[in-house]
């Protein structure tokens, strides 16, 4: 009966870690970390990206289909530290339990809070892609607007599928009828930095992490999910050019990102980068406390690609690989002084460098039947996204001793 009691709480502390963003190995190590503690080593996980598999010798068994609600970091925080409690014997068993249970009943941030962050996550981003000032304002409004309507609509009524398309319609829709308006410049820099929240960034980067973690099942899976929802938006942004069509008697023409030289700017680029991230730091349910530290790992990581970028012959590609590396190191030596999981740090510090904007137009090119710039961004973004991954792999594979001596 007590190896019972202990493996369900063991589930429970992995349960809320895996539906809240946590990536395969930290939840596998969370639930092992707790059993031993309380003295069961006979307790047997497998984790997948939306399942739990535990067992143990007196006939305990128990799967769990756990889908992915939404990144909610804070949830992965608290439960990494009643981890650490446990292991200093802060904690019995029940009062374990407790404060699991108390933290999967956290309720995420305000809506008021998301909404702002999707704006300023959407304004900053829309700059990183090459927007102008009146296309980053531009954004910031449809930002504001279209997560009003995933909070209020898609949220707690629509599925994934539709969710998505609606939200790709919507967003279009509003950023044609502010283009038409003259309410910023360039059409595919609002459209790519309104939409920018609704891309699937934590699932997106723990398929990367998960892969790179030899976890290729589980990888492969997210990544997957992680296209499908670029598709539902491609799709929802071409619907809604099409019923444009109807009305204006032209379907909108867009090629891509158009860069601002402004705006393109090292010091542009870095407070973009440091503003979006803010953003996304709330729309991923970062603590507040860690707000900051996240936006400076996001930063660095984008002017050391910048800078690489521009003045070094490695072009689009090495510039990710050593930026990535610039940035997991950081994510390690800020967990470690911090005491906070390194997730937080990677997840919103790589996301500026994720190729969202190239999968978005290869998917949307593609839908569109315009094959050549389809295969032009797809080739990019795999070249991109493989640099992501061996830059992880590459810092993973560094001595623990350079980050301290336990995982944060």
């Amino acid at each position: 009966m007590e190896e019972e009691k202990v493996l369900e709480v063991a589930s429970l502390a992995g349960h809320i870690q895996l539906e809240n963003g946590a990536e395969i190995s930290r939840v596998e190590e969370t639930m092992e970390r707790i059993s031993t503690h309380y003295g069961v080593d006979t307790g047997n996980f497998f984790v997948l990206s939306n399942g739990i598999f535990a067992t143990g010798n007196a006939g305990y068994a128990k799967v769990e289909f756990i889908p992915f609600k939404g990144a909610q970091l804070e949830r992965v925080v608290a439960v990494n530290q009643v981890s650490r409690d446990i292991a200093k014997n802060e904690l019995t068993l029940e009062e374990a339990k407790d404060k699991l249970l108390s933290i999967r009943a956290m309720k995420p941030k305000p809506i008021w809070e998301q909404i702002l962050g999707s704006a300023v996550g959407s304004a900053g981003f829309c700059a990183i892609f090459g927007g102008s000032l009146l296309d980053s304002a531009a954004a910031f409004v449809v930002g504001a607007l279209l997560w009003t309507f995933v909070a209020f609509v898609s949220a707690p009524h629509l599925s994934k599928i539709i969710g998505n398309i609606l939200g790709g319609f919507v967003g279009t829709v509003l950023c044609l009828i502010f283009h038409r308006l003259g309410f910023g410049e360039s059409l595919g820099n609002m459209i790519v930095g309104s939409l920018i929240p609704l891309i699937p960034g934590v699932a997106f980067t723990n398929g990367i992490r998960d892969i790179a973690g030899e976890d290729y099942i589980a990888g492969a899976t997210r990544l997957m999910d992680a296209l499908m929802v670029f598709f539902c938006i491609a799709a929802g942004v071409v619907l809604s050019f099409m019923i444009w069509a109807l009305f204006a008697g032209s379907v909108p023409v867009v090629n891509g990102t158009e860069p601002d030289p402004f705006m393109g700017r090292l010091l542009c680029q870095a407070f973009a980068a440091f503003v979006g991230t803010l953003g996304f730091a709330v729309l991923f349910g970062v603590p507040r406390k860690n707000y900051v530290e996240t936006a400076v790992v996001a930063t660095v990581g984008w002017i050391s690609y910048m800078v690489l970028n521009l003045y070094t012959g490695l072009g689009v590609v090495g510039a990710t690989l050593f930026a990535t590396i610039v940035v997991a190191m950081l994510s390690y030596w800020f967990a470690r002084f911090f005491r906070t999981p390194q997730t937080i740090f990677l997840i919103t510090g790589i996301f500026p460098m994720i190729p969202g904007g190239g999968i978005f137009w290869t998917v949307f090119f593609f839908v569109s039947r315009r094959v050549g710039p389809a295969a032009h961004s797809g080739a990019m973004a795999l070249a991109v996204t493989l640099a992501i991954v061996l830059g992880i792999v590459l810092v993973s594979a560094l001595p623990r001793r350079l980050f301290g001596k336990k995982r944060p």
